[in-house]
């Protein structure tokens, strides 16, 4: 559950919210899929005994779940903030 904040006359504008928002949901989106890519391989923990590359792959796994919950809550504020959008005129 995310608390969302009211938008009203007297808060930050909705369009600001929203342009906010959408930066970071695509800043970590970026950063999600840069961890993705980065090497974890098994060759590289070898020497520290068989179960340090699983801990290596777990923690890495925990760090793309958090992004992931980043990303989650980004896209509640964005979508909310944009709710909020009045159309322009000329669209």
């Amino acid at each position: 559950m995310t608390t969302l904040p009211t938008i009203h006359i007297n808060g930050t504008g909705a369009e600001t919210l929203r342009a906010e928002y959408e930066d970071l949901y695509d800043a970590v989106r970026c950063a999600e899929y840069k961890l993705s890519m980065a090497t974890c391989n098994a060759r590289d923990f070898y020497p520290q005994g068989s179960e340090a590359y699983r801990a290596a792959n777990l923690e890495r796994n925990e760090m793309l779940a958090r992004l992931g919950d980043v990303i989650h809550y980004a896209a509640a504020w964005h979508d909310h903030a944009q709710a909020h959008c009045h159309p322009s005129p000329d669209a």
